[in-house]
Protein backbone atom coordinates (compact mmCIF):
# COMPACT_ATOMS: atom_id res chain seq x y z
CA UNK A 1 0.00 0.00 0.00
CA UNK A 2 1.44 3.28 -0.77
CA UNK A 3 1.83 6.68 1.09
CA UNK A 4 -0.93 7.93 -0.90
CA UNK A 5 -3.26 4.81 -0.04
CA UNK A 6 -2.75 5.57 3.47
CA UNK A 7 -3.89 9.13 3.10
CA UNK A 8 -7.36 7.98 1.08
CA UNK A 9 -7.87 5.78 3.71
CA UNK A 10 -7.64 6.88 7.68
CA UNK A 11 -8.79 3.86 9.22
CA UNK A 12 -5.46 1.80 7.81
CA UNK A 13 -3.58 2.68 11.11
CA UNK A 14 -6.50 1.72 13.31
CA UNK A 15 -7.28 -1.66 11.44
CA UNK A 16 -3.50 -2.37 11.13
CA UNK A 17 -2.95 -1.63 15.00
CA UNK A 18 -6.68 -3.71 15.92
CA UNK A 19 -4.55 -6.35 14.09
CA UNK A 20 -1.31 -6.36 15.75
CA UNK A 21 -3.37 -5.96 19.01
CA UNK A 22 -5.27 -9.15 18.51
CA UNK A 23 -2.19 -11.09 17.85
CA UNK A 24 -0.17 -9.76 20.77
CA UNK A 25 -3.33 -11.22 23.19
CA UNK A 26 -3.25 -14.62 21.08
CA UNK A 27 0.39 -14.57 22.05
CA UNK A 28 0.06 -13.80 25.82
CA UNK A 29 -2.60 -16.39 25.97
CA UNK A 30 -0.70 -19.19 24.68
CA UNK A 31 2.61 -19.61 26.10
CA UNK A 32 4.00 -22.80 23.14
CA UNK A 33 2.64 -20.06 20.30
CA UNK A 34 4.82 -17.38 22.17
CA UNK A 35 7.68 -19.76 22.21
CA UNK A 36 7.21 -21.26 18.79
CA UNK A 37 7.05 -17.19 17.11
CA UNK A 38 10.02 -16.97 19.48
CA UNK A 39 11.94 -19.29 17.50
CA UNK A 40 11.04 -18.34 14.38
CA UNK A 41 11.77 -15.08 14.68
CA UNK A 42 15.27 -15.83 15.40
CA UNK A 43 15.59 -18.16 12.45
CA UNK A 44 14.56 -14.70 10.57
CA UNK A 45 16.91 -12.53 11.94
CA UNK A 46 19.95 -14.92 11.77
CA UNK A 47 18.88 -15.20 7.76
CA UNK A 48 18.92 -11.07 7.50
CA UNK A 49 22.02 -11.19 8.87
CA UNK A 50 23.14 -13.58 6.43
CA UNK A 51 21.87 -11.85 3.89
CA UNK A 52 23.38 -8.29 4.31
CA UNK A 53 26.73 -9.53 6.38
CA UNK A 54 28.01 -7.77 3.70
CA UNK A 55 26.60 -3.93 4.34
CA UNK A 56 26.74 -4.82 7.92
CA UNK A 57 30.44 -4.57 7.81
CA UNK A 58 30.18 -1.52 6.15
CA UNK A 59 30.31 1.69 8.67
CA UNK A 60 27.61 3.91 5.77
CA UNK A 61 25.07 0.79 5.95
CA UNK A 62 25.80 -0.84 9.78
CA UNK A 63 22.94 0.90 11.81
CA UNK A 64 20.51 0.63 8.75
CA UNK A 65 20.87 -3.11 8.86
CA UNK A 66 20.19 -3.11 12.51
CA UNK A 67 17.90 -0.83 12.51
CA UNK A 68 15.66 -3.28 9.89
CA UNK A 69 16.83 -6.33 12.01
CA UNK A 70 15.29 -5.09 15.24
CA UNK A 71 12.91 -2.66 14.51
CA UNK A 72 10.94 -3.80 11.10
CA UNK A 73 11.83 -7.12 10.00
CA UNK A 74 13.90 -9.19 12.31
CA UNK A 75 10.70 -11.09 13.30
CA UNK A 76 11.10 -9.15 16.86
CA UNK A 77 7.62 -8.42 19.13
CA UNK A 78 6.94 -4.72 18.34
CA UNK A 79 4.21 -5.34 20.91
CA UNK A 80 4.99 -2.19 23.31
CA UNK A 81 5.79 -0.11 20.26
CA UNK A 82 2.39 -0.46 18.38
CA UNK A 83 0.79 0.10 21.64
CA UNK A 84 2.51 3.37 22.09
CA UNK A 85 0.81 4.29 18.73
CA UNK A 86 -2.05 3.27 19.00
CA UNK A 87 -2.26 5.65 22.49
CA UNK A 88 -0.97 8.49 20.64
CA UNK A 89 -2.92 8.04 17.12
CA UNK A 90 -5.49 10.74 17.38
CA UNK A 91 -2.76 13.12 18.39
CA UNK A 92 -0.29 12.09 15.72
CA UNK A 93 -2.91 12.42 13.17
CA UNK A 94 -3.07 16.27 14.24
CA UNK A 95 0.31 17.00 15.28
CA UNK A 96 2.59 15.20 12.70
CA UNK A 97 3.09 16.09 9.07
CA UNK A 98 1.19 13.77 7.28
CA UNK A 99 3.71 11.47 5.39
CA UNK A 100 5.58 10.98 8.73
CA UNK A 101 2.12 9.65 10.18
CA UNK A 102 2.07 7.79 6.87
CA UNK A 103 5.29 5.81 7.69
CA UNK A 104 4.58 5.06 11.09
CA UNK A 105 1.30 3.71 10.06
CA UNK A 106 3.00 1.41 7.33
CA UNK A 107 5.23 0.55 9.88
CA UNK A 108 2.31 -1.07 11.95
CA UNK A 109 0.90 -2.21 9.34
CA UNK A 110 4.34 -4.67 8.21
CA UNK A 111 4.22 -5.48 11.54
CA UNK A 112 0.70 -7.09 11.22
CA UNK A 113 1.55 -8.61 8.19
CA UNK A 114 4.91 -10.25 9.68
CA UNK A 115 2.48 -11.61 12.46
CA UNK A 116 0.18 -12.91 9.77
CA UNK A 117 2.60 -14.67 7.49
CA UNK A 118 4.31 -16.03 10.64
CA UNK A 119 1.47 -18.20 11.91
CA UNK A 120 0.67 -19.26 8.51
CA UNK A 121 4.17 -20.49 8.06
CA UNK A 122 4.35 -22.28 11.05
CA UNK A 123 1.34 -23.77 10.96
CA UNK A 124 2.62 -25.11 7.88
CA UNK A 125 5.74 -26.82 9.87
CA UNK A 126 5.81 -30.53 10.09
CA UNK A 127 5.41 -29.46 14.00
CA UNK A 128 4.12 -26.28 14.06
CA UNK A 129 4.95 -26.12 17.92
CA UNK A 130 8.37 -27.59 17.79
CA UNK A 131 12.05 -27.53 16.40
CA UNK A 132 12.62 -27.30 13.04
CA UNK A 133 15.73 -27.13 10.13
CA UNK A 134 15.74 -24.97 7.40
CA UNK A 135 14.61 -27.16 4.52
CA UNK A 136 11.73 -27.44 6.50
CA UNK A 137 11.17 -23.67 6.56
CA UNK A 138 11.73 -23.19 3.05
CA UNK A 139 9.20 -25.92 2.37
CA UNK A 140 6.52 -24.44 4.54
CA UNK A 141 7.26 -20.94 3.02
CA UNK A 142 6.81 -22.01 -0.57
CA UNK A 143 3.46 -24.44 0.77
CA UNK A 144 1.65 -21.87 2.29
CA UNK A 145 1.44 -19.91 -0.79
CA UNK A 146 0.87 -15.94 -0.45
CA UNK A 147 3.34 -14.77 -2.71
CA UNK A 148 1.37 -11.49 -3.29
CA UNK A 149 1.67 -10.93 0.55
CA UNK A 150 5.49 -11.94 0.42
CA UNK A 151 5.70 -9.05 -2.40
CA UNK A 152 3.62 -6.30 -0.31
CA UNK A 153 6.16 -7.26 2.74
CA UNK A 154 9.05 -5.97 0.55
CA UNK A 155 7.24 -2.87 -0.91
CA UNK A 156 6.82 -1.61 2.42
CA UNK A 157 10.01 -2.35 3.74
CA UNK A 158 10.99 -0.54 1.01
CA UNK A 159 8.05 2.16 1.33
CA UNK A 160 9.07 2.64 5.07
CA UNK A 161 12.86 2.83 3.98
CA UNK A 162 12.03 6.14 1.15
CA UNK A 163 10.24 7.66 3.77
CA UNK A 164 12.36 7.85 6.29
CA UNK A 165 15.28 8.82 3.84
CA UNK A 166 13.52 11.76 2.99
CA UNK A 167 12.99 12.73 6.96
CA UNK A 168 16.43 13.27 7.66
CA UNK A 169 16.74 15.81 4.90
CA UNK A 170 14.33 18.06 7.23
CA UNK A 171 16.59 19.31 9.99
CA UNK A 172 13.66 20.18 12.07
CA UNK A 173 12.10 16.52 12.53
CA UNK A 174 15.15 16.26 14.02
CA UNK A 175 15.34 18.64 16.57
CA UNK A 176 11.55 17.54 16.89
CA UNK A 177 12.60 14.17 17.87
CA UNK A 178 15.11 15.35 20.33
CA UNK A 179 12.87 17.56 22.19
CA UNK A 180 10.16 15.08 22.32
CA UNK A 181 12.84 12.76 23.95
CA UNK A 182 12.13 13.34 27.92
CA UNK A 183 8.16 14.29 27.20
CA UNK A 184 8.02 11.08 25.22
CA UNK A 185 9.35 8.37 27.85
CA UNK A 186 7.83 10.24 30.94
CA UNK A 187 4.59 9.82 29.27
CA UNK A 188 5.37 5.54 28.90
CA UNK A 189 5.81 6.26 24.99
CA UNK A 190 9.71 5.20 24.93
CA UNK A 191 9.36 2.08 22.69
CA UNK A 192 8.01 4.75 19.80
CA UNK A 193 10.57 7.68 20.46
CA UNK A 194 13.66 4.56 20.08
CA UNK A 195 11.82 3.79 16.59
CA UNK A 196 11.96 7.24 14.93
CA UNK A 197 14.74 7.94 16.41
CA UNK A 198 16.61 4.91 15.73
CA UNK A 199 15.26 5.26 11.83
CA UNK A 200 16.02 9.04 11.65
CA UNK A 201 19.59 8.23 13.04
CA UNK A 202 20.59 5.16 10.79
CA UNK A 203 19.67 6.77 7.57
CA UNK A 204 20.69 9.85 8.42
CA UNK A 205 24.23 8.21 8.70
CA UNK A 206 23.59 6.46 5.22
CA UNK A 207 23.29 10.25 3.67
CA UNK A 208 21.65 8.64 1.11
CA UNK A 209 19.60 5.31 0.77
CA UNK A 210 18.14 4.39 -2.83
CA UNK A 211 21.30 2.17 -3.27
CA UNK A 212 20.72 0.59 0.12
CA UNK A 213 17.19 0.37 -0.40
CA UNK A 214 17.50 -1.12 -3.99
CA UNK A 215 19.90 -3.71 -2.87
CA UNK A 216 17.20 -4.45 -0.32
CA UNK A 217 14.59 -5.32 -2.69
CA UNK A 218 16.85 -7.28 -5.37
CA UNK A 219 17.92 -9.50 -2.53
CA UNK A 220 14.73 -10.01 -0.68
CA UNK A 221 12.69 -10.07 -4.29
CA UNK A 222 15.78 -12.66 -5.59
CA UNK A 223 15.03 -15.10 -2.31
CA UNK A 224 11.59 -15.07 -2.79
CA UNK A 225 11.34 -16.20 -6.19
CA UNK A 226 14.19 -18.98 -5.17
CA UNK A 227 12.23 -20.19 -2.51
CA UNK A 228 9.03 -20.54 -4.65
CA UNK A 229 11.30 -22.23 -7.29
CA UNK A 230 11.94 -25.14 -4.98
CA UNK A 231 15.54 -23.77 -4.09
CA UNK A 232 16.93 -23.76 0.32
CA UNK A 233 19.65 -21.35 -0.40
CA UNK A 234 20.40 -18.04 1.69
CA UNK A 235 19.14 -19.63 4.89
CA UNK A 236 21.08 -20.88 8.31
CA UNK A 237 20.01 -23.81 10.28
CA UNK A 238 18.96 -23.46 13.33
CA UNK A 239 21.45 -23.04 16.16
CA UNK A 240 24.27 -22.53 13.35
CA UNK A 241 25.53 -19.22 14.57
CA UNK A 242 23.81 -17.83 11.52
CA UNK A 243 25.99 -19.90 9.04
CA UNK A 244 23.99 -20.01 5.66
CA UNK A 245 23.12 -22.26 3.42
CA UNK A 246 23.73 -20.77 0.30
CA UNK A 247 25.56 -17.50 -0.11
CA UNK A 248 24.66 -13.45 -1.15
CA UNK A 249 26.48 -11.51 -3.64
CA UNK A 250 25.56 -7.85 -4.26
CA UNK A 251 22.94 -8.43 -6.69
CA UNK A 252 21.09 -10.93 -4.67
CA UNK A 253 20.79 -14.46 -3.66
CA UNK A 254 23.54 -16.98 -5.49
Amino acid sequence: MSEAAFHTHPGALGEALARVARFSAERRADPALAGALERLARFQAARLRSTYADLHRQPRYAEAIDFFETELYGGADFTQRDADVARVAPLMARMLPANVVATIAQAVELNALSHELDRALLEALPDPRGAFAGADYCAAYRSMGRREERAYQIVLIGEIGAGLDVYVTKPFIGTALAMMRRPARMAGLGALQEFLERGFSAFRRMSGAREFLATVDRRERALMESLFAGETGGFPEPGSGGAAIGATTENGVR
